[in-house]
């Protein structure tokens, strides 16, 4: 996606350019696609990436500028204050909103490539990682106080960048030993073991495994955010931090063996 494109001197019809930009390969991916994508981000996304399909901005500046929303989260998430919480979940929205229009606008212009994804992929770790250390580093009571709660916030930020890898070495696997490309569907991810299959479906139930994605870890740090300034002190942060870590280890664990158990890498 590094070649300037042509600017065009007319602009697409929505429908246009979302039967190019938000395809059902990518919008109906089983794993791929947030609920929040679904829900509401795709249908302000389009009208977004339509401003600048005429425009000079590119695809891969866009994912650039998702990458800073995402650090500039997880910094402000630090600061042991209700404003700070609130303005990483902006930041975090915001990051959402450019998410779906680097990939659209992508699409539209026929630029999709590897350098899009890896940064893509390099986004979404640093900024779910960095997020689950920054509740840890505002559990301390900000970066002036860093102690033991930051600890916490390491350990799961470091498990979330491992549940991240584990997806993502399945292709790696597949492509090393000559195997095709696997589909993103529900029946490649399911298990083999009865038992793991009965417990990935009590964990769709209740899917607690979301706490660890940025949009949620926001949400949830604001409202712990706000115990906290009502109660006065950071005990609800500093559940959340240890609610953090044992979430990211049972969703190590239980990956890995779902993963190795299905048809993702046969």
């Amino acid at each position: 996606m590094s070649a300037v494109p042509q600017v065009a001197t007319k602009r697409p019809t929505i429908e246009e350019l979302r039967r190019v930009a938000q395809p059902d390969t990518v919008v109906g991916r089983a794993s791929g696609e947030h609920w929040a994508g679904r829900l509401y981000m795709r249908y302000l996304s389009i009208y977004c990436t339509r401003m600048l399909v005429n425009t000079w901005v590119s695809p891969d500046g866009l994912t650039w500028l998702m990458i800073c929303f995402g650090i500039g989260a997880a910094v402000v998430m630090t600061v042991p204050h209700v404003w700070a919480a609130i303005a990483a979940l902006v930041l975090i929205q915001l990051q959402g909103l450019v998410d779906c229009m680097d990939g659209e606008l992508a699409r539209w212009r026929q630029r999709t490539g590897p350098v899009g994804i890896y940064l893509d992929r390099i986004g979404h770790y640093v900024t779910d990682g960095g997020l689950a250390i920054g509740v840890g580093v505002r559990a301390d009571g900000g970066l002036g106080s860093i102690d033991g709660w930051t600890t916490v916030g390491l350990a799961a930020g470091f498990l979330i960048l491992l549940s991240k890898a584990e997806t993502d070495l399945v292709h790696v696997a597949r492509v090393q030993s000559g195997r095709e490309r696997i589909a993103d569907t529900a029946d490649a991810a399911a298990s083999h073991q009865s038992m793991l299959r009965r417990l990935r479906s009590m964990a769709g139930a209740l899917p607690f495994n979301r706490a660890l994605l940025a949009m949620e870890m926001t949400a949830l740090a604001l409202i712990a955010a706000i115990v906290d300034s009502a109660r006065g002190g950071l005990t609800a942060t500093r559940v959340l931090d240890v609610s953090l870590l044992v979430i990211a280890v049972l969703a190590v664990v239980g990956h890995l063996l779902i993963t190795v158990t299905s048809n993702r890498l046969r």
